[in-house]
């Protein structure tokens, strides 16, 4: 498992500026830390890492030589400057479940010939044991056909032990749907 590095934060110093100064904020929480913990990390080593390792990720955080389990719980960017601004990490508990999302990411959607694949869902809510989090499902549609739907309950996830879907189980994940040429008929119609 991958780690973060971090160092617990001076609440003196305002989050804008240590933003502009090349780090980005964050807090630690979780039931066996009393208060919430506020760390910084540097911007550019958060945001490599959280590329590979984004919303719903079990990561190490190191944090002034304390090595601290956690889920990635939120990020929160700035749209405008493309960056992160703040993340929170809850830390976890061994034995105990918690709640969290796994990203749906879409893979060969290119090879879909007979119509357009569209995704209707983001993401799967669930609850997990620390051991059994799942970051990310990749859900492979290039063999789907036009009118083939997969619905939550069609995914690996759904037939995991020891996972609880939060997420109806019935919801569509990705529907390919037929393009129609609304153009030609347009045309032959005022012909």
């Amino acid at each position: 498992m991958n780690t973060l590095k971090a160092e617990k934060r001076n609440l003196n110093m305002k989050a804008k500026k240590l933003r502009r100064e090349g780090f980005v904020t964050g807090n630690v929480f979780g039931r066996e830390i009393k208060e919430s913990m506020p760390v910084q990390m540097v911007q550019a080593e958060a945001e490599r890492f959280l590329k590979q390792y984004g919303k719903g990720s079990r990561i190490l955080l190191d944090v002034d030589g304390q090595t601290i389990n956690v889920l990635v719980k939120d990020i929160a960017f700035d749209p405008l400057k493309c960056q992160i601004l703040e993340v929170d990490f809850q830390a976890l508990v061994q034995g105990e479940k918690v709640h969290s999302t796994a990203e749906i990411v879409l893979l060969n959607h290119d090879k879909v010939t007979t119509g357009v694949a569209e995704q209707l869902l983001e993401e799967i809510s669930f609850k997990a044991l620390p051991e059994a989090l799942v970051g990310k499902i990749e859900v492979d549609v290039g063999n789907m056909r036009a009118g083939d739907t997969i619905k939550v309950k069609d995914l690996p996830i759904a037939s995991t032990e020891g996972i609880d879907l939060l997420t109806d189980p019935e919801a569509d994940v990705v529907t390919v749907f037929t393009v129609h040429n609304t153009e030609d008929t347009d045309e032959t119609e005022e012909e």
